[in-house]
């Protein structure tokens, strides 16, 4: 099992979720340079957190470009699992993978501060291990982290279950109080229609050691981590009785 982190000009988070995945997780990581079209055979891609090209023209505007996103689409395309955090979230919606845009926060100020997390679906990759209802502690560092649709993509993602996490009280409850940026409907993190891309806009990599002041973000990466080993059983299950049907 092979994590992949892809690094921008102005990743400023790509060693935290290196640390998180290699060192709290304990998984193989690896870094992938933008202009790289190589994903060196990872199992999931991770877009970290910062300002990739300084966020020049709109959040993830020029990322979107960059040579490495070519493969990331096609590795998405194919069912593989591709996160973005923060950054990569905008990157991820610039990029078409996601609908919707990141808008500049309620009160226009840059906001950087603890929240917590509603666990609206446990049906994909990332939450899999979780309950749903579970609440999750955990930062956010984000200016442009307001999450706007229309209305009728909105309802498809009500319909679809496809909001993964809402802005929420510690008890769960999500409130415009709890709300820290404007995000319609309390949205802090949604999936693709094929529900193996998530963006979402607050970090688990800065929530995944104790000494951080939460390790509720490692349980993201131990859910993706668990649903990658789960398809390998399958795949070695199913390649098994080729060989016995073969035999």
């Amino acid at each position: 099992m092979k994590f992949g982190v892809v690094i921008f000009p102005g990743s400023n988070c790509d060693h935290d979720a290196f640390y998180a995945l290699s060192h709290n997780l304990g998984k193989n990581t690896v870094f992938l340079w933008h202009q790289s079209e190589d994903l060196e055979g990872s199992d999931a891609i991770i877009l970290p957190g910062g300002f990739a090209y300084g966020d020049y023209l709109r959040t993830g505007a020029i990322a979107r470009f960059a040579p490495v996103m070519r493969s990331v689409r096609r590795f998405a395309d194919s069912g593989g699992p591709v996160m973005g955090i923060c950054n990569g979230f905008q990157i991820l919606v610039e990029a078409g993978l996601l609908p919707g845009a990141l808008m500049r926060n309620r009160g226009l100020r840059f906001i950087c501060r603890a929240v917590y997390l509603r666990t609206e679906t446990t049906d994909t990759p990332f939450t899999s291990d979780l309950r749903p209802g579970q609440v999750l502690a955990m930062p956010i560092a984000h200016g442009e982290g307001c999450y706007y649709a229309d209305a009728g993509t909105l309802d498809q993602l009500e319909r679809d279950d496809r909001i993964v996490f809402r802005y929420a009280t510690p008890t769960g409850e999500p409130t415009e109080e709890a709300n820290p940026n404007g995000s319609m409907r309390n949205i802090a993190g949604i999936v693709s229609e094929g529900r193996n891309v998530l963006g979402m806009m607050p970090h688990p990599e800065r929530a995944s050691d104790p000494l951080m002041g939460s390790a509720d973000g490692l349980r993201i990466f131990a859910s993706l981590a668990s649903w990658l080993a789960q398809g390998a059983c399958q795949e070695a299950v199913r390649l098994a009785g080729l060989v016995r049907h073969t035999l």
